[in-house]
């Protein structure tokens, strides 16, 4: 597994980073997004959507549906999930996650609550504050050779 970690300015940079994101992803990607509470996951999440649904006038999080679905005009749909609000990996595929996994592009916000069922292909994206600034973010990517490309276009992109 090759990991990346890169500087988040601010959460324009954040939102910038899931443009990138949107532009590599295929049917049955898996994104998941650790951090603590208001470390910006949903700030990249939303990032993605707005990338791939771009008159979505309105992008809630999750966090009380437990899941939203777009549907891109091109591609496949897009699945997102917050699990917080979970208290087994099993509630998880009362949600429909498994058929996620193969038929859409999943972002998992707590992805952790899933336990052994995250697929080992998911790009894994931790955020958490840097110390420099209130709204800087540090993000480490995570993934195999399918996500190699887009963590280095990541890199060379967000730079200190």
């Amino acid at each position: 597994m090759n990991r990346r970690e890169i500087i988040l300015c601010d959460p324009a940079a954040t939102t910038r980073l899931g443009f990138l994101l949107a532009g590599a992803l295929r049917t049955g990607d898996v994104i998941a997004l650790s951090g603590a509470l208001g470390a910006g996951k949903s700030v990249l999440a939303r990032g993605i959507v707005l990338a791939l649904c771009p008159d979505e006038a309105d992008i809630p999080s999750p966090t009380f549906t437990l899941v939203q679905t777009y549907e891109p005009a091109d591609g496949p749909s897009l699945m997102h999930f917050d699990l917080y609000r979970l208290e087994s990996a099993e509630e998880a595929l009362d949600l429909g996650i498994e058929d996620a996994f193969v038929e859409a592009v999943s972002l998992i916000e707590w992805p952790e609550r899933l336990g052994p069922w995250l697929p080992r292909g998911a790009l894994r994206i931790s955020l958490a504050p840097d110390d420099s600034s209130p709204e800087m973010r540090v993000a480490t990517l995570e993934g195999g050779p399918r996500w190699h490309p887009v963590m280095d276009q990541a890199s060379s992109l967000f730079t200190e």
